[in-house]
């Protein structure tokens, strides 16, 4: 329907990566600082993600679009062969991406087939020489300067 950022929303479970991609993300607030995304009711990594302290929502680079497609696979091992780092609180990173925000959940409703969650941002990380990846008609594409 509308242009979005691609968002990967992981963390540290039992001492092994787990994550997931999204497209649902979204700025809420600046004050306090909160996000939001939305996550299927049928999801079987949030239940795994939302136990973590800290979550880490990295901002997919435009060269990410096969990790996107990894991230979203119901099997295999969705970090193998990725490039990421994790915090003291437990949130995970991934590397080559164009923003980290560490996390934490601050709420959560239900919004028919979906969770909408919030999070509240404790810090980011920008990376200004990193392209977005751009997911829009059910195609991954990148941005373009304007006339």
């Amino acid at each position: 329907m509308f242009p979005t950022g691609v968002v990967a929303v992981c963390a540290m479970d039992e001492g092994k990566p787990v994550g997931m991609a999204v497209n649902s993300f979204s700025s809420v607030s600046l004050e306090p600082a909160l996000v939001s995304v939305c996550v299927a009711n049928t999801s079987s990594t949030w239940p795994r993600l939302k136990k973590s302290a800290n979550i880490g929502l990295s901002v997919l680079g435009a060269d990410q679009e096969s990790l996107s497609r990894k991230l979203s696979s119901r099997h295999g091992d969705r970090f193998e062969g990725v490039e990421w780092t994790v915090n003291d609180d437990g949130a995970l990173f991934i590397e080559g991406a164009t923003l980290w925000l560490d996390c934490r959940v601050h709420d959560q409703l239900r919004g028919g087939d979906h969770e909408i969650i919030l999070f509240e941002v404790l810090q980011s990380h920008l990376f200004p020489q990193v392209p977005p990846l751009v997911f829009h008609q059910s195609k991954y594409l990148g941005l373009a300067h304007a006339s």
